[in-house]
């Protein structure tokens, strides 16, 4: 089985809410610890841990992720708890609606196998956070890139298992009823990715930051615009099911060959046949017999799901069962 686990060293990073300053995260703790008395996180379980927010800030130990959206820490309790923490740049909606919709989609996290449970938040004048569950196999970014640098890649069988598991986590987001709840749809992710796939040590996989798309908004510095000009964002980031199914696609199309760009994918729609008659390599792993036959389907599914017609992408569910259709039939 592989073990591994992703983080990064602290580094800069400008503080989130109203007041910016720059520098360190610790010197950033220390101000907010200096400064303001210590308040208790609200939990969202029943017997959720008694968190505060001087302990969660004093225990980050380092950051594993960064965007427009916030910052993502790794904290290690006083009692050996790991957790990760959400830090939020700019919050869209005020303090009670945060509490109000980071408890109902915790609710919908906590009753699924396949999504990442949030254990509490915190709504103060100077700092938004979200603390979920911790998983040190990190990301399936993480293992994805690790297998490029030379780490021990995944094989078929363990890919196949972590997109089953976020096919499972997609069709119970899109299964929410009601649909809406006071202007927050339910039944959308908003931002599948990657780096919000979470990886359990048996390879199954856990979906992150359902519904944060609508907890927070992008604010981008010099740095993040930086990053932006020379990265290609090849995901999708309108708030419907249709991007959710194409953001699934992408996902898909990372993990069978490494596409990280969409300018290739005209490239691959031409190249189809010829990439299923074996003439032209594709697929970054060794397969042969079944295990190539379930590549090119799940090839198929992430073409569809990547159509540039958003009312001819298959539903979840179809795909789902597709899925599940496929791995049986191949046993």
């Amino acid at each position: 089985m592989l073990s591994r686990a992703f983080t990064k060293p602290k580094r800069s990073f400008k503080e989130y809410g109203e007041n910016s300053r720059s520098g360190s995260i610790s010197e950033y703790d220390d101000c907010i610890v200096g400064f303001i008395d210590d308040l208790p996180l609200i939990p969202c379980e029943n017997n959720g841990p008694s968190l505060s927010l001087k302990e969660v800030l004093r225990t980050s130990v380092s950051v594993m992720g960064e965007n427009a959206r916030g910052l993502t820490e790794k904290v290690v309790l006083s009692n050996a708890r790991l957790c990760t923490l959400k830090r939020f740049r700019k919050v869209i909606v005020r303090k009670s609606e945060f509490g109000r919709r980071v408890e109902k989609l915790a609710q919908v996290c906590n009753n699924c196998d396949y999504l990442v449970p949030i254990t509490a938040y915190l709504y103060a004048k100077r700092i938004k956070l979200v603390v979920s569950d911790y998983y040190p196999m990190g990301s399936l970014a993480d293992l994805l890139s690790g297998g490029r640098r030379g780490q021990t890649a995944l094989n078929w069988n363990e890919r196949v298992i972590i997109i089953e598991s976020i096919a499972r986590a997609i069709s119970f987001i899109h299964g929410q009823s009601p649909e809406t709840v006071k202007n927050m749809k339910m039944n959308v992710h908003g931002n599948i990715k990657s780096s919000n796939i979470m990886i359990n040590i048996d390879l199954t996989a856990r979906l992150s930051d359902y519904g944060f798309v609508q907890l927070a908004d992008c604010v981008e510095d010099c740095d993040t615009k930086e990053k932006r000009a020379t990265t290609h964002n090849i995901y999708c980031e309108n708030l419907s099911q249709q991007s959710d199914v194409f953001n699934f696609g992408m996902v898909l199309l990372d993990m069978l060959a490494g596409v990280q760009d969409l300018s290739y994918m005209d490239c691959i729609v031409k190249l189809e046949e010829s990439i299923k008659q074996g003439d032209i390599p594709f697929f970054e792993f060794h397969m042969k017999g079944k295990e190539r036959k379930q590549a090119l389907k799940v090839l198929e599914i992430a073409l569809a799901c990547t159509s540039s017609l958003p009312e001819t992408r298959p539903s979840i569910h179809q795909i789902l069962f597709d899925l599940t259709h496929l791995l049986k039939t191949s046993k």
